[in-house]
């Protein structure tokens, strides 16, 4: 069997009466577990809004000059050990929330703004 290009598809498509599309449409529903309907499609030449990123990473850039208040906050936000903690505000720039919402992340870059930390959402 001769393998069908979208062209084909579409041409045999609009030969097809309502009935005969509601038909089909129900067959792949069935057939692959998809309802084609229910596929949003953007209009061409839409542009998509820019909604930002959906999670970001809270790194701390600069430790600052109160670096036992921006450890004990670390601490604080990540259940990390003293060590733990202190390993990562020594090796800057340091992760400390990875894929979070960015709704979430902000109270935490405040936080450890606040501790004297320079703090970026990535």
């Amino acid at each position: 069997m001769a393998k069908l290009t979208n062209e084909d598809i579409i041409k045999a498509l609009e030969e097809k009466t309502l009935l005969e599309l509601k038909e089909l449409v129900d067959m792949m529903k069935e057939t692959f577990g998809v309802d084609p309907s229910a596929v949003a499609v953007a209009a061409p030449g839409a542009a998509a809004e820019d909604t930002g990123p959906s999670s970001v990473n809270v790194v701390i850039t600069d430790v600052g000059a109160k670096k036992i208040g921006v450890l004990k906050v670390v601490r604080e936000l990540t259940g990390l050990g003293l060590k733990e903690a202190k390993e990562l505000v020594d090796n800057i720039p340091a992760v400390v929330k990875e894929n979070m919402d960015p709704e979430d992340a902000k109270p935490i870059k405040e936080q450890l703004e606040e501790a004297g930390a320079t703090v970026e959402l990535k």
